[in-house]
Parts: structure tokens; C-alpha cells; sequence
């Protein structure tokens, strides 16, 4: 099943742009026009994202994103503002309440970029506190590392990278993936993920050489092994990668 987008903004033009793009991208949308007809809608409706229009015509997009805030069944759900209001005091307000705000006219690719941002960062908050692979725990809420019962000191974005790694166990990335899921950050280079795997292979691994857990897969990116030994395409970390096209999912 598709993840389902709401979308609630009374021009057609703008409505059919935002469908357009986010089906594209693999999601389902329903339009709205006004906030009443959201709010009609039955409990067992629930989208993963509210794209909403700061006007509508029948109460403003923050009074409908309060609502959306105080509902027993939406409450967690993640709002942007997608609206024409461009001041700075219509962005701190719409900040307060919202996960994100874009100002029109915008770009669908940067508005997408946006949107799955927002979608990791609902994810990572739901994402178990406790994680074992082989004799490595990691414990979210203290953000610590333990490698065959010993803690292991891990600055935060280590852990991060770490942990992303482990709630995707046997997965590969490529590194300009993992700075956009990891750092989100535009002006990180990709070298600074290739640093993060070299510190955390030093305290991590046996062998820093011959990793038994933070692997390089040939030609794609890093992964987290999920079971011990290094298979024919791992090889220590290196630069120029391959590039491979990565469409990721979220849980709904």
C-alpha cells in the first residue's frame, strides 16, 4: 500500500502540481479544499504527511493544524505549511506548530527532498530504543554503544550513523544517502561519512581492517552485516563509489 498525503489548498492549480509530484514519487494523495472537508473525515483515515495551505476558505491552515495537533487520531501525524505567506513572522508561526514550511512558489524536487526529511525523522522517533546485532547493543535513549559487553565511547553523530545502519540491517548505502539520512545536511561532503565508518571501525571492530560489522559493499555504499564475516564484495572503505538509485519506505 501506497503512504497516503493529504493535501488541503483551494487552488486547483497548486493542488494538481502537488499530486502530480508526490504520486510520482510513489505516494498516494487526497485533495482538499477546506479544512472542514478534512476534518469530516472518519477516524480510520490516516495519512502519514498533511501538506496544508496557510488560506483556505473556511478557517485558516493554522487553525486547522492546531486541530490536527489536539486530534486523538492525527495527533502524531507530520504537517508542512506549502503556502504563499512568505514573511518571517508567517514562518516563525507557522514553525511553532508545523514539522516544515515551504514557500510557494517552489520546487517539486526540493519539495519532495522535504517532505521524505520530514518522514525519516517521524521514523527515527519510532524506532526501537534497544537494538542487538551479534554481540553489539545499541541503547537509544542513552545513546550508548556496548561491543562484547564493554562500552564504547561514540560521539552522537556516530551513534546516529550507527543506529540508521542497524534499523536498516543488511542494507547498502551509498554515502550521499546516509549524509541525507543521517546528517540532513546540504553542506556535508561525502568524505565526512567515510571519516564517521573509519572512527567507528576503530571501536567497533577486531580487526578495523577486516570489519565484521560496518562492511563496504563494492561499488554501492556501507552496510551493517547482519550476520558475522565479510562477504566476496566487501572491501575497505574507499572513495568513488558507484551511484544507485535509492527509493526509500516509510512506515505508515
Amino acid at each position: 500500500m501506497r503512504p497516503l498525503v493529504f493535501v488541503v489548498d483551494d487552488d486547483p492549480g497548486i493542488s494538481r502540481l502537488l499530486r502530480s509530484t508526490l504520486e510520482a514519487e510513489g505516494f498516494a494523495v487526497m485533495n482538499f479544499s477546506t479544512a472542514g472537508s478534512v476534518l469530516d473525515l472518519p477516524p480510520g483515515v490516516k495519512p502519514c504527511l498533511f501538506l496544508l495551505d496557510m488560506v483556505l476558505p473556511d478557517k485558516s491552515g493554522l487553525e486547522l493544524c492546531v486541530e490536527i495537533r489536539q486530534s486523538a487520531h492525527w495527533a502524531q501525524t507530520p504537517v508542512i505549511f506549502v503556502t504563499g505567506k512568505t514573511s518571517e513572522m508567517d514562518r516563525v508561526t507557522g514553525l511553532r506548530i508545523a514539522d516544515d514550511y515551504i514557500a510557494k512558489p517552489f520546487s517539486p524536487l526540493e519539495l519532495v527532498a522535504r517532505v521524505l526529511a520530514v518522514l525519516r525523522r517521524v521514523e527515527k522517533q519510532h524506532s526501537p530504543s534497544l537494538m542487538t546485532v551479534g554481540d553489539m547493543e545499541l541503547d537509544g535513549e542513552l545513546m550508548a554503544v556496548r561491543v562484547r559487553g564493554q562500552l564504547v565511547s561514540v560521539t552522537a553523530m556516530e551513534f546516529r550513523l550507527l543506529a540508521f545502519l542497524a534499523q536498516n540491517i543488511g542494507k547498502t548505502f551509498r554515502r550521499d544517502q546516509l549524509l541525507d539520512a543521517v546528517w540532513d545536511a546540504r553542506f556535508v561532503t561525502p568524505r565526512t561519512v567515510d571519516v564517521h565508518v573509519r572512527r567507528l571501525r576503530e571501536k567497533i571492530e577486531l580487526q578495523p581492517e577486516k570489519p565484521r560489522y560496518l562492511q563496504t559493499v563494492r561499488g554501492k555504499g556501507y552496510r551493517l552485516a547482519p550476520q558475522d564475516g565479510l562477504d566476496s564484495n566487501s572491501i575497505p572503505a574507499r572513495a568513488g563509489m558507484e551511484r544507485i538509485q535509492y527509493s526509500p519506505s516509510i512506515a505508515v
